[in-house]
């Protein structure tokens, strides 16, 4: 099992930055990869970033140049930087690891509210 711990977001103005960090309970180099989704409202969870172990990252066209994924290989946490966020950001936010083969998990997902 691996444990992932979100913290970050809330309530921010439109054009205003967020950032959502993911803490997990085992070294990143044993995950293969890890992301950022998001679900607003009535709408399926969607990738919003992702990032290999050979740290190659790879973006949703809606926030390519607004948003951008790193990883603390130190502290074992996994970053998203929000910048210029728009009311269609809002959503629940939520970190995934993939983890050997078939292996997967979740954080408990962070509200991010932009206002405009």
């Amino acid at each position: 099992q691996v444990q992932l711990v979100e913290s970050g977001g809330g309530l921010v103005q439109a054009g205003g930055s967020l950032r959502l960090s993911c803490a997990a309970s085992i070294s990143i180099f044993s995950i293969n990869a890890m992301g950022w989704y998001r679900q607003a409202p009535g709408k399926q969870r969607e990738l919003v970033a992702a990032i290999t172990s050979g740290v190659i990252a790879n973006y949703a066209d809606s926030v390519k140049g607004r948003f951008t994924i790193s990883r603390d290989n130190a502290k074992n946490t996994l970053y998203l930087q929000m910048n210029s966020l728009k009311p269609e950001d809002t959503a629940v936010y939520y970190c995934n690891a993939k983890v050997g083969l078939g292996n997967e998990f979740w954080g408990q997902g962070k509200q991010v509210t932009v206002s405009s």
